[in-house]
C-alpha cells in the first residue's frame, strides 16, 4: 500500500472543510466591492475580540507591520534599546533596527525556548553601561506558547519600560488566566497562512486595551491621516488589512478554538511517543500553546542526518532556527546579554520541527512517531 504524502502543515484539510462558507465570504465582498476596509473588516475586529478579550483590535497588512506600528505608536527612536530573544524569526529584531533603535538580544529557556527574565536583567545593566536608553522589551511566544510574563513583567515595570507581546505564533494560547492579546501594552501577531490562524494572504492585528493606542494606531496604518484623509496629522504607513483577507479570517475564526483543541491533543501525542528518545517541548503549567511548531531536540545526533532519514520515509521537517538573530550578517553587530548567547547557540544546533496541524490523523501520526524513533536510533 502506498502512504498518501504527508504535508508539514495540511491546509487543504481545513480549506475541504470550510471551503463552502469561505466560498461564500468572498462572494460577498466580490458583490459589494468595498475591497478596502469593508464591513468584513470591523466585523473580524469585534470578532477577535470577542474570542481574546482585548479591547480593541486592529486588523493591518502584516504581522511585521503589526509590530512596526507598535512601535511607532510608542515614537521609538535611535539611541533606545529594546530588549528581544535572538531564537526568533528576524521581523521581532527587524523592526527595531528598521526604524533606528538598537534591538539588544537576550538569551532563553532551554525548556520553553521564550526569552529567559535572567538574561534580561543582564542585557538591561548592560545596556545601562554602554549609555542606551532603556525603551522596551519585545518578548515572543514562540512555536505557540506564551512567554513566561509573571516573571518578565516585573521587572519591565522596574525600569519603566514598556511591553510588546510578538505573538506571531502565540495568538490563540493562554497564559494562566490570561489570554494571548491582553498582555503588555500591545500584542501583534500574524496571519500569514502557515500560522495557526492563517489567511490565504498576508494579515496581522494589534490588541490593546488602551483607547488612545488604538486610535494612534488606526491613523498610522492609513498613513497618519487625522479626521480629513488629506489631513495627515503624523507619519504613518499603509498598513491596512485588505476585506478579502478578513471575510476569508471571519470563517477560519470560528473553528479556530477546535483546532486548537486538536492541537494540543496532537501534541500530546507527540510527547507521549518521543519523550524517551528526544527533548520534546514544555509548556509552563496553567498555560495553554497553540502549537504553531511542534519543535524537539536531537541533543548529541547529527541533525542532518536525522532528517536526510526522515526524508527517506516521507516525512516532512523544518528547522526553526537553525542560526540565531545574533549570528546572522545583518544583526551580528548588535550588543548581547553577557559574554554571548549560550542558550540560543546551543537549541540552534539540533531542533527541528516535525508536521502540526488540526488534521492531522492518527495513523499518519503513528508513522512519523514511529520514523522519528528509527531515525534518531540509527
Amino acid at each position: 500500500m502506498t502512504r498518501k504524502p504527508l504535508r508539514f502543515i495540511d491546509l487543504v484539510a481545513q480549506q475541504e472543510k470550510i471551503k463552502t462558507k469561505v466560498d461564500a465570504a468572498i462572494q460577498r465582498v466580490l458583490a459589494h466591492g468595498a475591497y478596502i476596509l469593508g464591513p468584513e473588516v470591523g466585523e473580524f475586529e469585534a470578532a477577535l475580540s470577542a474570542f481574546c478579550g482585548a479591547k480593541h483590535s486592529i486588523g493591518c497588512s502584516n504581522g511585521t507591520d503589526a509590530l512596526t506600528l507598535c512601535l511607532m505608536a510608542k515614537g521609538i527612536k535611535p539611541g533606545q534599546a529594546v530588549f528581544c530573544p535572538s531564537f526568533t524569526f528576524a521581523a521581532t529584531a527587524e523592526v527595531v533596527a528598521m526604524l533606528g533603535a538598537t534591538p539588544f538580544f537576550v538569551d532563553i529557556h532551554e525548556d520553553t525556548f521564550n526569552l529567559d527574565p535572567a538574561s534580561l536583567k543582564t542585557a538591561i545593566a548592560q545596556a545601562k553601561k554602554d549609555g542606551l536608553s532603556l525603551a522596551g522589551v519585545i518578548s515572543v511566544d514562540l512555536f505557540g506558547q506564551p512567554a513566561d510574563y509573571a516573571e518578565i513583567e516585573p521587572i519591565v515595570a522596574n525600569e519603566g519600560m514598556w511591553l510588546i507581546s510578538d505573538a506571531a505564533q502565540g495568538f490563540g494560547g493562554t497564559y494562566r488566566d490570561r489570554k494571548v492579546g491582553t498582555i503588555g501594552a500591545m500584542t501583534a501577531t500574524s496571519f500569514f497562512p502557515a500560522k495557526p490562524l492563517g489567511a490565504y494572504g498576508d494579515g496581522g492585528a494589534i490588541f490593546t486595551d488602551d483607547d488612545e493606542t488604538d486610535a494612534v494606531l488606526r491613523s498610522l496604518l492609513v498613513h497618519g491621516q487625522g479626521t480629513d484623509k488629506y489631513d495627515n496629522v503624523r507619519i504613518g504607513m499603509n498598513g491596512r488589512l485588505d476585506t478579502l483577507q478578513a471575510a476569508i479570517l471571519i470563517e477560519k475564526l470560528k473553528i479556530f478554538p477546535d483546532e486548537i483543541v486538536a492541537r494540543n491533543r496532537i501534541a500530546a501525542a507527540y510527547n507521549d511517543g518521543l519523550r524517551d528518545v528526544a527533548v520534546v517541548p514544555a509548556v509552563l503549567d496553567g498555560c495553554t500553546s497553540t502549537w504553531a511548531q511542534y519543535t524537539i531536540r536531537a541533543r548529541g545526533k547529527d541533525r542532518g542526518a536525522v532528517l536526510a532519514r526522515l526524508k527517506d520515509k516521507g516525512v516532512p521537517t523544518a528547522v526553526y532556527y537553525p542560526k540565531p538573530l545574533h549570528r546572522q550578517t545583518a544583526y551580528k553587530h548588535f550588543p548581547v546579554a553577557g559574554n554571548g548567547l549560550p542558550v540560543s547557540d546551543r537549541v540552534a544546533e539540533d531542533v527541528f520541527s516535525l508536521p502540526m496541524h488540526p488534521y492531522l490523523e492518527a495513523d499518519d501520526q503513528g508513522y512519523i512517531i514511529d520514523s522519528v524513533r528509527e531515525a534518531l536510533a540509527a
